[in-house]
Formats: structure tokens, sequence, C-alpha cells
């Protein structure tokens, strides 16, 4: 009989075929004769799988913190016992979180040298703090609008002659002491102490931390046949997030023509710093 009209059987079943209809109706399309869709549908998108950016406020912590990194950064590349540099304003900051590397900031900045104070100059950077394990080194690039007007080669020369003419090597402990005195003669040997922190906290840096440098615990002069000055350093490097001491040792060469070389940088154990 029709389908409509009779009964149909299946395998010794029969279902009244007033019924099919309604159980058609119900049925998915794709069931019901539609052709199968072969798209699957898309997953929603994780943000930490898209590329993300958003304005700071260039007074936040997270730009001030960037803004620091910067200035270890050019002091370790550009400075001397006569020369530091620092960041006092930041002008603008941008984050931008790309996924699978880290978080790069967008920065402007006014620069300066901090010693001699000289006018300051816009600086326009990015650094790139990289989520990975193993640490690596945030990715600095740079640029000065202008010029900063400063000449340290005399007094940088005048200090490299008084120290290679030493009838001793230079030894020292504690610079400054525990009250924050230090003699005015150990004030560019600070400064060397500063450059050379510089380059290993940009070393050691991650987006959680703040380093600076608190003591020199001791130094001393390694003799030399060639024309470098060459200074062991056992520092106190101070974290303000975490507000660990922790004591690092560097080797370090410098010469007024060729910079500062930071040849050995070692983290040491805590009893160090109460020798």
């Amino acid at each position: 009989m029709g389908l409509l009209g009779g009964k149909r059987r299946r395998r010794g079943i029969w279902v009244p075929a007033r019924f099919l209809l309604p159980l058609l109706l119900l049925l998915p399309a794709s069931k019901a004769g539609a052709p199968p869709s072969s798209a699957s549908p898309a997953s929603p998108r994780s943000p930490d799988m898209e590329r993300q950016e958003e304005e700071i406020p260039p007074g936040n912590f997270p730009a001030t913190r960037a803004a620091r990194l910067l200035a270890h950064y050019i002091t370790a590349q550009r400075g001397s016992p006569s020369r530091l540099f620092q960041v006092p304003t930041v002008l603008q900051a941008r984050r931008e979180h790309i996924p699978g590397v880290g978080n790069k900031y967008h920065l402007k900045v006014s620069l300066e040298e901090a010693l001699q104070k000289s006018n300051a100059v816009n600086c326009t950077a990015e650094i790139l703090y990289h989520h990975s394990d193993p640490h690596v080194a945030a990715e600095v690039h740079y640029t000065v609008e202008g010029e900063l007007e400063i000449n340290t080669e005399e007094a940088d020369n005048k200090f490299y002659n008084k120290i290679k003419n030493l009838s001793e090597p230079l030894e020292a402990q504690k610079i400054p002491d525990n009250y924050g005195n230090m003699v005015a003669e150990m004030e560019p040997v600070r400064h060397l102490a500063l450059v050379a922190c510089a380059y290993v906290i940009w070393q050691i840096s991650t987006e959680d931390t703040l380093y600076n440098l608190a003591q020199i615990e001791s130094v001393k002069q390694v003799k030399r046949k060639d024309d470098y000055l060459e200074f062991s350093f056992v520092v106190l490097l101070h974290d303000m997030v975490s507000q660990e001491i922790i004591p690092w040792h560097m080797q370090v060469l410098w010469h007024p023509q060729h910079g500062v070389k930071v040849t050995q940088n070692s983290r040491q154990p805590k009893r160090a710093a109460q020798d």
C-alpha cells in the first residue's frame, strides 16, 4: 500500500503511516534529506592567541619600569665613569601583547645624562620582554631625537691615568658604607660599577623585576700588561619589587677609548653579602 494509505513493514515491525510524517518533521535537516555540511563550526579564539595593544598611562609602574630598563641599556652601551643616563619622564607608553613571544612596550621618553644634567632630548624605544624558559634578555631598540651635548673625555682620562699610575692596585669595600657615606675619590669607581651593573640588569631583568645597585661590597683592581683597566666587583643588587638583595660578581674591563665591557658575571651565594 502507499505511504499514507496503509501500513509500512520493516523487518517484521509495522508502523502506522500516520505516525511517520510527524517523526520525519522532527529529524534534523541533514538527516531528512539535506546534504551534510563539510565545514566544522569555528572554535572561539583565545585572547592569548591574538595580538592585543593598549595605551598605558605614562606614570604607571609598567611604563616607568620599562623606561628604567631602557636607561640601563643605554648606560651599558654608552656609559663611563663620568657618564650615566637616566629617563626622567615617560611621555607616551603603549603595550603590545605578542602571542607566544611576550610583551612589547612602545615608549616615548625624555633622556638625559645623569651626572652633568645635560639638556634632555626625546627618545623613542621598543622594549620586548620575552616570556620564555630559559630566560632571554629583553630586546631593546631606541632612537634619540637630537644629540646629548656631553663631553666626558677629560674626566675619563683623568680617572684612567690616576688608576693606571697607582703604586698598589686599587682595593676597597662597601661603597657607599652602610650609612650612605662615600669619599669623593670613590665616586668614579661607583659610576664604573653602575655602568657594569646596567649591563647585568639588562641581561637578567624580566617584566616583573626592577633592579638597582645598592652597594659595592668589594672592588679589587687586577693588574694587566695591556692598556685596559680591569676590576673584580662584588655588588649587591636590590630588586625593588621583591625587596630581595642579591650578591653579584662582575669582572670588568675599561678603557676610555673602548668603553666598559663585562667579561664575566654570576650570582653569588647570599653569605657573600655578610662577609
